[in-house]
């Protein structure tokens, strides 16, 4: 039985409530969901509840001075199995989802909607509010450029990408680790792929362009482990994707020849991402589905 663990996350620019925050879990996570042991029974959603309804959040928690990890943060076995190195194994990646909904472990995490329309300016905490700003403007930049690197390496035009409105949505997610007592027994994040075309992202010294190039380049699978250093970690990633939602996406008519045919059919982004964050494919690469 899948017990992912809960994390704060505090959403900005979506209409939603943006400064209640809420716990984040499995996406199939029943309402009450009781893990049995061979001495007891015990209601994993009832524990997630008060610690959200406490909002201190995971920080509050670690600072409180907690020597083992509350049990819902507890992964199952055979999940930290897979995230020690060298026994990752099966015929795919595990699509986690990205970007939303949020499925990580022992942190917090803030979400900001960048584009293609900037969230209300008042919505974004006052705190880092300029920074926030600051920082879209220059992240568009690098991303106009490495997207063109990446056009130049396929043989198309620089801009190809930028035309195709691929660094129009922007998602900026915040994420901070703080120490963890129990490391071997959660996660910061499960192995998966992000769904957008490009990820950029800034940590501190802690340390779908598959599709369109098809398969120039590959989407790489990556984790976070529970962060085991005496000091928090934090990291920022922006994640880009195509403004244009209900267009027609696939492998660039360029790309594609007679010795070398397309490896996937056409979509819309809309169908894309409702796939992803239902992750109807369980384990099966997404990318898999596409595939003709």
């Amino acid at each position: 039985m899948a017990t992912a663990a809960a994390s704060v996350l505090f959403q900005i620019g979506t209409g939603q409530n943006v400064m209640k925050p809420r716990v984040r879990h499995t996406p199939n996570l029943k309402t009450t969901t009781i893990i049995k042991s061979s001495t007891e029974s015990y209601d994993r959603a009832n524990d997630v509840k008060r610690f959200d309804d406490s909002k201190v959040g995971v920080k509050g928690l670690v600072d409180s001075g907690i020597t083992t990890i509350p049990r819902f943060f507890v992964h199952p076995p055979e999940t930290l199995a897979d995230l020690k190195p060298g026994t990752r194994t099966g015929s795919g990646p595990e699509i986690i989802p990205a970007i939303e909904p949020i499925w990580v472990g022992l942190g917090d995490t803030i979400q900001l909607r960048m584009g293609p329309k900037l969230a209300d300016r008042e919505e974004i905490p006052e705190i880092c509010r300029n920074e926030v700003i600051e920082w879209d403007q220059e992240i568009k930049q690098l991303g106009e450029l490495l997207t063109g690197l990446l056009c130049e390496g396929l043989g198309v035009e620089t801009a190809r990408f930028k035309d195709m409105t691929c660094l129009e949505g922007r998602v900026m997610v915040g994420h901070y680790y703080p120490y963890c007592p129990q490391p071997d027994l959660t996660i910061g994040l499960a192995y998966h792929t992000d769904p957008g075309v490009l990820t950029v992202v800034q940590q501190d010294h802690v340390g779908g362009l598959q599709i369109i190039s098809n398969e120039e380049y590959k989407s790489a699978e990556h984790r976070v482990l529970a962060n085991a250093h005496g000091e928090p970690r934090v990291s920022l990633a922006v994640f880009f994707s195509p403004g244009n939602r209900e267009d027609m996406y696939g492998p660039l008519p360029e790309l594609i020849s007679p010795e070398k045919p397309a490896i996937y059919r056409q979509f819309t982004l809309t169908d894309f991402m409702t796939r992803f964050f239902n992750k109807e494919l369980d384990c099966k690469s997404l990318t898999n589905y596409y595939k003709l």
